[in-house]
């Protein structure tokens, strides 16, 4: 997106409902999570322009990278183009955007209509149980194919390896190659309209959080908690759930459900999201639950929460890079001490995929740029001991970084 372009756009996107978690969160002020539930908020519509716009976006992106086609199954990105995702099966469904000329879905006849009724495309052909879908496939090949030169076809990189042989035994002298950079260069800048629904899904995550640390008693399992999650989640209009992890179950960054039964003076952990429309929320909080945390659990949160802050602090449009922010929180916690007990990247990028570009990791010189959605998460994990994560959702804007969701207070 041109500068301007998102300047303006994302003005229109700030009158859309109610925000949640402005950038004066890098104060470090605490805040009360919102009940909140999709009936609350005014919910953007992704209509058929929105759709006609990537496609368009797609197209210039192909022609830029001389390219002739985008080809996909149904993914994200192909609910991100089309509209609609109908779901994986051994029946092939396909979406082709020609870099010129119109899209086109294959699929089965039976599928015909729910797909017409979905998708954003208009050009849809079903194919009988009984034929082979390959042929309807040769057949709209042959209508996209550049009249000169080689034909250059870029495939979604989640394309199955059995289709995939397909494709190319039908494809004749087109060439495939990887859609990944043409799909992570569309999608890594967020429109206004998916940052409005990162922002519900962000509210509903932070109501469901707040509401199951409320409803903890001694001797409740990880398992019933994370239950409890979902259940909040739903109550509020979306799916979604989480990690629930109790004392020295915290230490493990991905530690699964089985940990020990909740007791008093135990750190909890819950690492959440909940989609709304497709796209997601990330958020972990940890807690000590009990009367007084212990001197090294504060110590071990501040310094996490001081590593946050840095690095949200640190980040600029068009200047910072991905790597920069993770050092710079890395920095931090080395410094107090704790610098091998930060074990993974300090964030990822955020959307239709959860996790996907940009990732904050050493090694990555992507400069940051406004729509760019991402967690930071710094986490400090002592087996054996307990772990300390602390991750908030953040939009890069013309002006620097805000914070999506509401940052907790150091202790």
């Amino acid at each position: 997106m041109e500068r301007r372009e998102f300047v303006a756009a994302a003005g229109a996107a700030l009158m859309m409902g109610r925000t949640v978690g402005r950038s004066d969160r890098l104060t470090g002020r605490g805040g009360d999570s919102p009940t909140v539930r999709l009936s609350d908020r005014q919910t953007p519509l992704l209509g058929p322009d929105v759709f006609a716009r990537r496609q368009e976006r797609l197209r210039q992106e192909l022609i830029t990278r001389k390219l002739d086609l985008f080809i996909a199954a149904p993914s994200t990105n192909f609910q991100y183009f089309a509209g609609y995702n109908p779901g994986r099966s051994e029946r092939l469904i396909a979406v082709f955007v020609p870099a010129k000329g119109g899209s086109v879905i294959v699929c089965p006849s039976f599928e015909v209509e729910r797909l017409t009724r979905n998708a954003a495309v208009q050009d849809i052909r079903g194919w009988e149980e009984q034929e082979d879908p390959w042929r309807l496939v040769r057949t709209a090949l042959g209508e996209m194919k550049p009249q000169h030169g080689r034909a250059e076809l870029a495939l979604e990189h989640t394309f199955d390896y059995a289709s995939y042989l397909r494709l190319a035994g039908v494809g004749g002298d087109w060439h495939i190659q990887t859609a990944q950079p043409v799909s992570e260069r569309l999608r890594i800048i967020k429109y206004p309209e998916e940052i409005a629904l990162i922002r519900q899904a962000i509210a509903i995550t932070e109501a469901s959080i707040a509401a199951t640390f409320a409803a903890l008693q001694v001797g409740m399992t990880e398992r019933e908690v994370a239950g409890r999650l979902s259940e909040e989640m739903r109550s509020r209009g979306a799916p979604g759930g989480g990690l629930v992890q109790f004392g020295p179950s915290s230490a493990l960054p991905h530690g699964g459900p089985g940990g020990p039964k909740l007791a008093r003076e135990m750190v909890v952990l819950i690492d959440a999201g909940s989609p709304v429309e497709g796209y997601a929320s990330d958020i972990t909080r940890t807690i000590w639950w009990g009367d007084a945390p212990s001197e090294e659990f504060k110590r071990v949160f501040n310094t996490v929460h001081d590593a946050q802050t840095a690095a949200m602090q640190f980040g600029k449009p068009f200047t910072t890079r991905c790597q920069e922010m993770d050092r710079t929180a890395r920095k931090v916690i080395a410094d107090a001490g704790y610098g091998l007990f930060f074990t993974h990247r300090l964030g990822h990028g955020m959307g239709m995929d959860g996790h996907e570009v940009p990732y904050l990791v050493e090694g990555n010189e992507t400069r940051l740029e406004p729509g760019m959605v991402f967690t930071v998460e710094p986490g400090i994990y002592q087996i054996g001991k307990f772990g300390v994560r602390i991750e908030d959702d953040c939009l890069m804007t013309e002006t620097g970084l805000e914070v999506l969701s509401h940052r907790v207070a150091k202790l």
